[in-house]
C-alpha cells in the first residue's frame, strides 16, 4: 500500500509512519522542514499548502496534525477540513488522529467524555477542537474518511504492547476499568485501519488491553 502522512513528524505521526514501513507500506511523509521519520520519500509542505496533486496516488492520507496552545488549536479542524476538501470524490482514503473526548459515555449519545469530565482549563480548547474536525468530517458524505479516537489517557511515551480493543462510539474501558492506550499502541490501530477499510466514514475508538 501507498500512504501518504502528514505532520508526520509529530510524535504520533513518527510511530505512525514507522508501524507502516515495517509492514512494507510505500510512505511519503508531509513535513514542514527535515523529514525525521522512516519514511521512505519526503515532501516538505506545511500541512496547508499542500494541494490534490500532491496526494494522487495514495492509498490512504494520514492526518496527524496536533496542536495544544489557544493560538495553534484551530489546526487540528482546520487540517482535517484542508485534507478532506483536497480528497473530494477520491478513492483515497483520509484517516485521522482524532480525540477522545467526543467519545459518548451513554448509550443514548447525549454526553460526551467532556460533558461529563472536569478538564484542565488548559486542555480545553483542544478538546473542543477535536470535536469540531469529527463534526466537520461527518459532514463529508464525497470524502472517505476513518476517524479514530485514542483513549481518555493517551501516552506518548507508553509501551508497546501490540495489543489493543477496538471499540466504536462510546468509551470503552479496558479490563482493570481504565481507558488507557500508548502511542505505539495507537499506532499499530491505525496501521490496522488503514489495512483493512473497514470502517469508512465512521469514528472508532481504541483501548490497551
Amino acid at each position: 500500500m501507498k500512504i501518504a502522512v502528514a505532520a508526520a513528524n509529530g510524535k504520533a505521526g513518527k510511530l505512525i509512519v514507522q508501524e507502516a514501513v515495517d509492514r512494507g507500506m510505500d510512505v511519503t511523509a508531509f513535513v514542514r522542514d527535515e523529514n525525521k521519520t522512516a519514511a521512505q520519500h519526503t515532501v516538505v509542505k506545511d500541512i496547508f499548502d499542500i494541494v490534490e496533486e500532491d496526494l494522487m496516488g495514495f492509498d490512504a492520507v494520514v492526518d496527524a496534525a496536533g496542536a495544544w496552545t489557544p493560538d495553534t488549536v484551530h489546526i487540528i479542524p482546520d487540517a482535517a477540513k484542508h485534507l478532506a476538501d483536497l480528497l473530494k470524490d477520491k478513492d483515497t482514503r483520509l484517516v485521522v488522529v482524532g480525540g477522545a473526548g467526543s467519545l459518548f459515555v451513554d448509550s443514548e449519545h447525549t454526553k460526551t467524555v467532556f460533558d461529563v469530565t472536569p478538564f484542565p482549563e488548559e486542555a480545553v480548547p483542544v478538546v473542543k477542537n477535536h470535536q469540531i474536525a469529527l463534526d466537520l468530517l461527518r459532514e463529508y458524505d464525497d470524502v472517505n474518511w476513518t476517524y479514530i479516537s485514542p483513549a481518555g489517557d493517551f501516552q506518548a511515551d507508553g509501551e508497546r504492547t501490540g495489543k489493543y480493543i477496538l471499540a466504536g462510539e462510546e468509551l470503552k474501558l479496558n479490563s482493570k476499568g481504565e481507558s488507557v492506550i500508548s502511542y505505539a499502541d495507537y499506532a499499530i490501530a491505525m496501521v490496522d485501519e488503514i489495512e483493512s477499510g473497514d470502517h469508512i466514514k465512521q469514528r472508532i475508538s481504541v483501548v490497551s488491553e
